[in-house]
């Protein structure tokens, strides 16, 4: 009997009803398997959890759980999200690499902090030599600024000139901010995708109450609207397999008919049922109910069952891969391309303060 557990904190909807939609689904159909909340008794290095996939929903916010998650990787769970990638993936990369898929995204600039990192002094900067003029005209204002990495809204500031960034940056104290322009939009979207495969979009104001945000209608009507529809899914799910998440949310602000890839780092998302609403509900608890079925039905203990992103394989082009196939062939893994680029994405002093 294959296990299937869930990860979570201070969620009282959604992880209830995913455990009890798989086992309706496993007895239905007469499948060896159970799903549970995960329970942690002990860990021990190199020895495995007793769950052949977990649906990771709180790591993000327990160091002990993603360190507990990497061991039960490298055991063989299927996690989901892959949290090696999750520990290393922020949104100036993930702006970056949409950059790169050909999805539209704001005009992004990284910020040093405005406070020096601990353990450090003037001489820690002498490679930085930013022309300020220049950054700010790249975003323009009014601008968003936010942290390179992190969720929730927290420490998002929307500024209207140069005078309201100068004296709203020292707020944001060690954080690592992005400065992005603000685009004015006239719809806007949040996207669920699960196993890089399940698409559901919707209508979403981020400016409402956040128990409101899902009160929306789209505006776009017509062609309009399924040509734009068409146009998310599809950035959607090259986002997501570009990226190797397996549950995640991407946001699209739509400006004369572009849609503009806001946010798309959210492996946790929200699945509250009082927030997203009965049928958004409805929809994730089923889908990832399918999704966990299938992962657990294609795990095997002993090898590698996580996803990794068609980028760290070394492809930023070509088909969505097939969730199962994806997921065990090692091989597809370890091209040489995909650690080949250090120089790219480690620059530790990019992230230094102006001196």
């Amino acid at each position: 009997m294959k296990k299937i557990g869930i990860l979570f904190g201070q969620e009282n909807t959604y992880p209830p009803a995913f455990v009890e939609r798989v086992n309706e689904k496993a007895k239905k159909q007469g499948l060896k398997l159970m799903a549970e909340p995960v329970a942690v008794t002990k860990v021990e290095q190199g020895e495995p959890l007793d769950y052949a996939v977990i649906i990771d929903r709180i790591s993000q916010d327990v160091p002990f759980y993603r360190a507990m998650l990497k061991n039960a990787a490298l055991c063989g769970t299927s996690v989901i999200n892959n949290p090696f990638w999750w520990s290393a993936d922020e949104k100036f990369f993930n702006n970056c690499l949409a950059v790169k898929l050909g999805v539209p995204v704001p005009k992004t600039i990284l910020l040093p902090s405005f406070a020096n990192p601990d353990d450090t002094n003037a001489n820690s900067f002498r490679n930085l030599k930013l022309d300020w003029d220049a950054m700010m005209n790249v975003s323009g204002f009014p601008a968003y600024m936010k942290p390179h990495s992190g969720g929730g809204w927290k420490s998002v500031y929307r500024l209207n000139d140069l005078n309201d960034f100068y004296a709203k940056h020292p707020e944001t104290n060690q954080l690592v901010m992005l400065l992005q322009e603000e685009i004015i939009f006239d719809d806007y979207f949040r996207c669920y995708c699960l196993d890089r495969q399940d698409v559901h979009i919707m209508p979403y104001e981020p400016r409402n109450p956040h128990h409101l945000r899902y009160d929306s209608q789209i505006k776009a009507k017509g062609d309009a609207a399924k040509k734009l529809l068409a146009t998310i899914k599809d950035y959607v799910l090259k986002l997501n397999v570009a990226l190797g998440y397996d549950f995640n949310t991407v946001e699209f602000a739509v400006k004369d008919g572009i849609p503009y890839a806001i946010d798309f780092c959210n492996p946790a998302p929200d699945a509250d049922i009082h927030s997203v609403g009965q049928e958004n509900f409805d929809w994730i608890v089923e889908a990832s109910a399918n999704m966990a079925i299938r992962r657990a039905q294609a795990q095997e203990f002993g090898k590698d069952n996580l996803t990794w992103g068609s980028y760290v394989r070394g492809n930023f082009g070509g088909a969505t891969p097939a969730p199962a196939k994806a997921e065990v062939k090692p091989k597809a893994e370890a091209k040489p391309k995909a650690e080949a680029k250090p120089k790219a994405e480690a620059k530790p002093k990019a992230e230094a303060k102006k001196k």
